[in-house]
């Protein structure tokens, strides 16, 4: 496999006192106005072990982040990782299924209206 090109993110996480996130910075050298600094309250990062197997995660979020925030958070995630598994495997029957529990999800959290069905 012949790489074409690289990208660097790096991710800077201060923590306070008692080691929880106080904020997450990142920056990409892909971006198109340069190394900009992004302020983020949250982050999900996953990785796929190419040898083992298995995911290793890194779940963070600050101590700003109000349960709303993570509300709307964990919806957008959960909605682009059905989509994700869709565009990867083409099985829209699970893909639909993640989809419904998406739809689930945002309307018990109220991030939007529930449905009259």
């Amino acid at each position: 496999m012949s790489t074409k090109k690289e990208s660097t993110i790096t991710i800077k996480v201060a923590l306070d006192e008692n080691k929880h996130p106080d904020s997450i910075i990142w920056t990409s050298d892909d971006n198109p106005q340069g190394m900009e600094e992004h302020l983020a309250k949250a982050m999900l990062v996953s990785f796929f072990d190419k040898e083992y197997k298995d995911t290793y995660k890194i779940d963070l979020w600050t101590t700003e982040m109000q349960v709303t925030e993570m509300d709307r958070f964990m919806f957008q995630s959960l909605r682009a990782m059905a989509e994700t598994y869709f565009r990867a495997t083409g099985n829209q029957e699970l893909a639909n299924d993640m989809r419904r529990f998406v739809q689930y999800f945002g309307e018990q959290t109220e991030i939007i209206p529930k449905s009259e069905t």
